[in-house]
């Protein structure tokens, strides 16, 4: 594997409880990323999959340092982006962009469309000279799929789909190494779903782009992600290439959440035995001992209430290459019992 353009150590994000008016006196914290680990490399798609509220939208803001972490550090090309700030800082955001989750409120709706996407060009000047912003739009809404012609016209006179693709042009107006895309598809029609991985997934090959890809709909990230990093009240409780979490899940609670995505296939879907997690997800304000997953899982003994599970190869897959040979934060991930027992 070639060396990451990003490496991700230790990445943390805790936001303050207090009570009081006046005195705000700290009682706690809400801890959304907890000692984050992840890496990419040049050209690849990284899906974080997970349900609300397991940090994966926080994780985002912090790869493009929209937040400051607590604690961790980011390297863009072995730099520790997050000892960075004024123009250095400006400098790397131009090669990490984010499209985001919502079409209906991330694009201004008193600006036109012409005018969203120069708007790198505006903070970035050297990117592209002002005579030639332009040209460059309309470069910009051809490659997306939508019309040039359609310029001057305003975000309510789009659909959804149109809308996300937009986000996506000004995403690229800067000609980024890597785009962040928190949820880019969940507020889209399935159908319109489909048109926009497909695009992400030409423009990939078009400018040598590499994705972390998040999303709670484990059959979208399958399709376009080359690895998985599953999370789950701020950590990441396994991580691997796509067929080797698809195929071969090692941890409970990715084995649940592969257990809910949908079987076309009636035949397959009887046969399937469904996981259906106790309890809710706690809260990252009061997050449980050991490890954090224990409240809801099947497999949880004393030991799991003791001691935090660290992410790695579980011992007895290291003897040899395998699709179980992948990190898992689990005690008993070599454990064969997939389904929680009857009642």
């Amino acid at each position: 594997m070639s060396e990451p353009i990003l490496e991700v150590r230790g990445l943390t994000k805790y936001y303050p409880l207090t009570r009081g008016i006046v005195l705000k006196k700290q009682i706690g914290s809400v801890r959304a990323v907890d000692g984050v680990d992840l890496d990419l490399t040049a050209g690849e798609t990284l899906g974080i999959v997970g349900e609300s509220g397991s940090g994966k939208s926080t994780l985002a803001r912090l790869l493009v340092q929209l937040e400051r972490p607590t604690q961790g550090t980011i390297r863009y090309k072995g730099e520790d982006i997050t000892r960075l700030s004024g123009r250095a800082l400006k400098a790397v955001r131009r090669n990490i962009q984010m499209v985001f989750q919502d079409p209906y409120t991330s694009l201004n709706p008193r600006m036109t469309v012409g005018d969203i996407i120069a708007e790198p060009f505006a903070i970035h000047p050297e990117a592209a000279p002002r005579g030639d912003r332009r040209r460059r739009v309309r470069e910009l809404l051809d490659v997306v799929g939508l019309n040039p012609e359609y310029v001057n016209r305003y975000p309510h006179q789009f659909s959804g789909g149109q809308r996300q693709r937009i986000g996506i042009a000004r995403g690229l107006a800067l000609r980024p190494e890597i785009i962040v895309a928190d949820e880019p598809v969940s507020a889209l029609d399935v159908s319109v779903q489909a048109q926009v991985i497909n695009l992400l997934d030409r423009l990939q090959s078009e400018f040598r782009l590499s994705y972390v890809f998040i999303a709670h709909d484990l059959s979208i990230v399958r399709h376009i992600s080359d690895r998985i990093a599953v999370m789950y009240l701020g950590r990441v409780m396994e991580t691997g290439r796509d067929e080797e979490i698809y195929e071969h899940p090692t941890h409970p609670y990715t084995q649940a959440l592969l257990s809910a995505v949908p079987v076309p296939d009636p035949g397959a879907r009887d046969r399937r035995e469904r996981i259906l997690l106790g309890g809710d997800l706690p809260s990252p304000a009061h997050i449980p001992s050991g490890c954090r997953f224990r409240t809801r899982c099947w497999k949880a003994r004393e030991r799991c209430e003791l001691e935090v599970p660290q992410l790695e190869v579980p011992a007895e897959f290291r003897i040899w290459e395998g699709p179980a040979h992948h990190p898992s934060a689990c005690h008993f991930a070599a454990e064969r019992q997939v389904v929680p027992p009857s009642e």
